[in-house]
């Protein structure tokens, strides 16, 4: 290792990443597990670098003309949340050749046992694993070094993420163990808000999820307002009243996930929302819900809307977002690569 490298790992600048894959339409679950949050720490006074996940997303096969739209309309939805492509860092991972360089590295540094560990391969494989793809199987690599390829010291995640972060943890310690130096942080995940983990409105033990084949299950970031209501009223829930305390959600999923998702979206607490309906039904509760959501939502859907009518422009952000990233990536990269020994005469 060149002595240059050794100063630069003392300390690491507060930098706060994260992505969202773009293989479908954005949902509430996404706005209120991500978006929300990720607009919220672009007034914390840390830099933000937001990415939408295009590498990731096909380790399952996309059909090229909407993947791109997929990705346009992410992009989209992202900036009509609040998120400034002034303050924070936007762009889509394939335009930074960082992510994938460094994922081949951290492949060689990842233990099969840890992959073998990790259940979301498991859920998404299914029976047949036979039939994955070598991506799919070595997706939380490249989750590492997009984390790592900017020396990310947080990153906002949903419990469903929370394993893949840790094999990231765990691959920086083996690579600064490996190689003796103090290189790369170690992350540490940021899990808060009610509604992190937004819960299907068919199945109330699911997550909702734009891979559903059922549309009502979700509600998605381009409904109108007829959708949103129609989707909410027909939400599974029980025939009890709403109790007066969390404590008697126990056992009720779907009840749990309304009252959780209108909290979330209200800026309140469980507590506070059944305070205020307490013994009353989901004929009361439901419209409620649908109002409030449909106040939260319609500008976001809107200003999506009046984006997706320009995506040269998206393509413009992109574009823009990703040079900003590459100049933090790349110099990054050619540390590592000066650290583990790679022969680099050709530098840009």
């Amino acid at each position: 290792m060149s002595d240059s490298v050794a100063p630069q790992a003392a300390r690491f600048a507060p930098r706060i990443f994260s992505g969202i894959q773009p293989s479908g339409g954005l949902t509430l679950g996404n706005y209120l597990g991500a978006l929300k949050r990720f607009v919220e720490k672009q007034d914390e006074g840390i830099e933000t670098v937001y990415c939408l996940v295009d590498l990731h997303a096909i380790t399952v096969w996309q059909d090229p003309a909407r993947l791109r739209h997929a990705t346009r309309e992410a992009a989209a939805g992202f900036i009509a949340a609040g998120i400034d492509p002034a303050r924070s860092i936007l762009f889509n991972q394939s335009q930074v050749t960082a992510h994938a360089e460094l994922a081949w590295i951290f492949n060689c540094v990842t233990r099969i046992g840890w992959l073998n560990r990790m259940t979301q391969f498991k859920d998404k494989a299914g029976k047949n694993r036979e039939a994955a793809s070598a991506g799919l199987y070595v997706y939380p690599s490249l989750m590492a070094a997009d984390i790592m390829a900017y020396h990310a010291t947080h990153v906002p995640v949903g419990e469903d993420q929370k394993q893949h972060l840790e094999l990231t943890r765990d691959v920086a310690i083996k690579f600064n163990h490996d190689y003796g130096v103090d290189f790369f942080p170690v992350v540490e995940p940021v899990i808060e808000g009610v509604a992190t983990r937004v819960m299907s409105l068919r199945d109330g033990t699911r997550k909702m999820s734009k891979s559903d084949p059922s549309d009502m299950s979700r509600i998605n970031l381009t409904d109108n307002a007829d959708a949103i209501a129609t989707k909410f009223r027909k939400a599974r829930t029980d025939p009890d009243p709403l109790p007066e305390t969390p404590e008697g959600l126990a056992g009720r999923a779907e009840a749990a996930n309304l009252v959780n998702i209108y909290a979330a979206l209200a800026g309140t607490t469980p507590a506070a929302v059944l305070a205020e309906f307490a013994g009353q039904g989901f004929g009361t509760f439901k419209p409620a819900l649908a109002d409030l959501a449909v106040a939260q939502l319609g500008p976001i859907t809107a200003e999506m809307h009046r984006l997706m009518a320009d995506p040269a422009e998206i393509d413009r952000t992109l574009g823009a977002g990703a040079e900003r990233a590459d100049a933090i990536a790349h110099p990054i990269l050619e540390q590592v690569y000066d650290i583990v020994g790679m022969v680099r005469s050709r530098r840009r």
